[in-house]
């Protein structure tokens, strides 16, 4: 039971444009184990300026 909520709590975050951030600590342990990682905070920070860079909110001339 415990496997289907993680697998949705993952699910829902993509959905939001928050990357998975266990997932991207191994990805840089594999393939540089003595690269530098960027805390939790930052991680969430750099996918949320990845997702928004360049879009601003256009108002409706209306």
């Amino acid at each position: 039971m415990k496997h289907y909520w993680l697998q949705w709590v993952k699910v829902a975050r993509l959905m939001v444009g928050v990357k998975d951030y266990d997932a991207y600590l191994s990805s840089r342990r594999r393939f540089d184990p003595q690269a530098p990682v960027m805390s939790r905070e930052d991680f969430f920070r750099h996918c949320q300026s990845e997702r928004y860079a360049g879009k601003s909110v256009k108002k409706c001339p209306c």
